[in-house]
């Protein structure tokens, strides 16, 4: 009973998409190894076997297949009602994402983790900000962050999370290396300020774009709704690499 359970949240979940697609998890970890110090990145070079921080962005999603790691379903994301903070919904378990992210930067930085639990929460760390930066990880009640809201890609059937995840991305057909580089990257002044800020702030920055990213009109989307929202997607991947190079400096570079 219990496994089957587990099997129906696996289901309900709004991780039904891959958050940001291979193609833009990808993009945060580029943005993100390249900003490393040198100490950091020899740091993680030996914790991830060589692997780059990019290559080893997606495999939180490659483990999905994996049911050793059902636990891990309900990290992708959080729910947050509007006009609501996290610490209001603090309890609610549908969705552990910033839960989580706490959680595994805290017990990184420990240096209590053995060699290959400090390898998996390096790589569900590199993931999970990638998560958060996606504004329909930080879902509203009821729509399971958008994949319940259907409608038509370029015709196709497809839903809104779809959209967001990846079909916006890979409409472009930007590689992951193209698409780190078309995301410009502010001042230093600004990029510390991305840098300064928590978890549960960028949890709120997803929130505001809620209204731009439900205006779906009859549902048709095709270019006018890439238009209007690519912007979005280069910001929050960029913003994701930043902080996610600054998390791993602090962990890793000091």
């Amino acid at each position: 009973m219990k496994k089957l359970l587990l099997i129906v949240i696996s289901m309900l979940s709004i991780t039904d998409g891959f958050s940001w697609g291979q193609t833009g998890h990808r993009a945060t970890g580029l943005i993100a190894d390249r900003l490393l110090s040198a100490k950091a990145k020899k740091r993680l070079a030996v914790i991830l076997e060589k692997q780059s921080v990019a290559m080893a962005s997606t495999w939180m999603d490659e483990i999905r297949s994996d049911s050793t790691y059902d636990y891990a379903v309900p990290w992708h994301y959080t729910t947050i009602p509007d006009g609501k903070r996290y610490e209001d919904v603090e309890s609610n378990p549908d969705g552990k994402l910033i839960q989580m992210l706490e959680k595994i930067t805290k017990d990184l930085k420990s240096g209590k983790l053995s060699a290959t639990q400090e390898r998996e929460y390096l790589k569900f760390l590199i993931h999970l900000v990638g998560d958060l930066h996606q504004p329909l990880h930080v879902g509203i009640p009821g729509d399971r962050g958008g994949n319940s809201v259907k409608l038509k890609w370029f015709g196709k059937d497809s839903n809104l999370h779809a959209v967001w995840d990846s079909e916006m991305i890979d409409g472009t057909s930007l590689s992951y290396t193209e698409l780190a580089e078309s995301c410009i990257l502010p001042d230093k002044t600004t990029m510390v300020k991305w840098q300064s800020t928590s978890f549960r702030e960028w949890a709120s920055e997803s929130m505001t774009f809620r209204n731009q990213v439900y205006a779906i009109g009859n549902g048709n989307l095709s270019y006018k709704y890439s238009y209007k929202n690519f912007g979005i997607v280069r910001l929050r991947i960029a913003q994701a690499g930043v902080r996610l190079a600054y998390l791993l400096n602090d962990i890793y570079g000091k």
